[in-house]
């Protein structure tokens, strides 16, 4: 942990700031579209495993869930049933790139508006569902609202928090998708026990609850300076700067976001931008972030929780107590994540947990392998609860690592020129793999049985490694000064950036520009 708790080293400018209500009230705010987000990822696996529901949209499931002749591994092994928890990552996906328009162009605070638009519509159609054509639709609605949220948010609580905190305020977009998921398990819980079969009903339904937050939120905060002046609001991002910062004396970093305003405008293709040579590098961390984030086998361990508590001797109960333990725990640890994040860094999380995540699958692989067979959930009492205690510790090290940093890094690290178009192929890339996880599990599961756990133990390495060698600090950094102290001093990435980058960070430190064109060099290599 050397560098301390003060800001990195180098010729960077701190700027004035106040840790102001405004701002802390518009974070909150802001954050409720991970609420949302999460609402929406625990309720489907929720009510996909309550009989009503089943029967009525997915009846061979049904069917097979009666009967006791598959394996434990294989009971919801059906395309359809997992079409309609991935048919929302699909739309969100297909949605992002719209966003990345609205968000340029209309502001962060227009684009969360229209997210809760679509989650309001979304929630409308699944709670009034007659048919799987009505489920699927509202799903999607559901989707694209998850697609401008996941677009907007991340980047709004970054460019409004200062500089000291941004990690920790950044942190609450995460924290809001623990805080979903743990709240739509407990709804579940209590729905799966209405009589008559419509609980699904009311659980689909009360994503209405965070939809309204998110709404209201978007009508009440204010827009971030960031995007005020990049839309031609000089005056408006002033006066915004001056209540967010809570200091008259803004007049360094009102410069800043002028500059970087200035180079983002002379940029008219901000996707064809993101190709150059010099921002492969936030290209690449973005990208490998994602699909590690997914990768790390979060969703093995929620699936294997409940049959895991159920042998401990809760007996109906398991779910409603896996659910609760492993959500709290989830919650918890992201809380660690908003107090630590500034002060050890994100690379020190990162690497710690990887350890952590590693070590815990693969203990737990080896006991399932020996101890659970295909019909049987037989694991000793002893064996269950140290079982039990890994699980936590492994959802407790991905809830303040990759969890919450692999949508804080990436919202960060990208120039404003391509900020949008950045965090669209975030968002992007996030979704495609969390749809190919939704898509595939339930099959990986069936087929490589507790060997699944070493599969993504395999890939907890890989990317700990890439951490290690590949991903610069940004801890204490502002944000349009990445350039000039993280990429342009990286063992690897300093290499991709060009002598004559007109960045605002070189600007404020006073360098001068080279005036020689690297572009792309036919010898550079990804």
């Amino acid at each position: 942990m050397a560098g301390g708790f003060g800001p990195t080293g180098g010729g960077g400018t701190e700027f004035e700031a106040k840790i102001t209500p405004i701002v802390i009230i518009s974070c909150i705010m802001a954050a409720t579209g991970g609420l949302m987000f999460g609402y929406d990822v625990g309720v489907s696996g929720g009510v996909t495993s309550m009989p009503a529901f089943l029967k009525k949209f997915f009846p061979v499931v049904y069917e097979k869930t009666q009967e006791d002749k598959d394996s434990n591994y294989c009971k919801y092994d059906n395309q359809n049933l997992q079409l309609f928890t991935s048919s929302l990552y699909l739309a969100g996906l297909t949605a992002t790139f719209f966003a990345s328009y609205t968000t340029r162009k209309l502001g962060r605070r227009l684009t969360m508006l229209i997210a809760g638009v679509f989650f309001i519509i979304g929630t409308a159609f699944n709670a009034a569902a007659q048919d799987l054509a009505m489920l699927i639709v509202g799903r999607i609605m559901l989707g694209c609202g998850v697609g401008f949220a996941n677009q907007a948010v991340p980047v709004f609580l970054s460019e409004i928090a200062p500089t000291r905190i941004r990690g920790g305020l950044n942190i609450l977009f995460q924290l809001n998708v623990t805080i979903g998921i743990l709240f739509a398990n407990l709804v579940n819980y209590g729905t799966a026990k209405i009589k008559g079969g419509w609980g699904w009903r009311v659980s689909l339904g009360l994503a209405g609850i965070p939809a309204g937050l998110l709404t209201l939120g978007a009508l009440f905060v204010v827009d971030t300076p960031n995007s005020l002046i990049e839309r031609g609001h000089l005056d408006e991002g002033k006066a915004v700067l001056k209540r967010i910062r809570g200091t008259d004396n803004v007049e360094p970093e009102y410069l800043e976001l002028v500059e970087a305003s200035r180079v983002a405008k002379e940029v008219k293709h901000p996707f064809r931008n993101l190709l150059k040579r010099r921002n492969r590098p936030q290209l690449i961390i973005a990208v490998a972030l994602q699909i590690f984030q997914q990768f790390t086998g979060i969703n093995a361990i929620m699936f294997y929780a409940p049959v895991l508590f159920n042998t401990l001797g809760f007996g109906g109960d398991a779910s409603l107590y896996s659910a609760v333990i492993t959500g709290a725990v989830n919650v918890l640890s992201t809380i660690v994540s908003i107090y630590s994040v500034d002060k050890v860094g994100r690379r020190m999380l990162l690497l710690e947990a990887g350890v952590q995540m590693f070590l815990s699958q693969v203990v737990i692989a080896i006991i399932l392998g020996i101890k659970v067979k295909d019909h049987s959930d037989n694991l000793e009492k002893g064996f269950a609860v140290f079982v039990v205690v890994l699980v936590c510790t492994f959802v407790s090290s991905f809830a303040w690592s990759w969890g919450p940093l692999g949508w804080l890094i990436p919202s960060e690290t990208f120039p404003l020129e391509t900020r949008s178009a950045g965090q669209s192929v975030t968002v992007c890339v996030n979704l495609l793999f969390t749809f190919v996880i939704a898509q595939a599990f339930l099959s990986m599961l069936c087929h490589f049985k507790f060997g699944i756990f070493l599969f993504f133990s395999g890939w907890v390495f890989i990317m700990s490694v890439f951490v290690l060698f590949l991903l610069p600090e940004t801890k204490n950094i502002p944000i349009e000064e990445m350039t000039e102290r993280v990429w342009k001093r990286h063992w690897l990435w300093k290499r991709f950036m060009d002598d004559d980058y007109d960045n605002v960070g070189a600007v404020t430190n006073g360098e001068k520009k080279n005036g020689v064109n690297n572009g792309f060099d036919p010898s550079s290599q990804l």
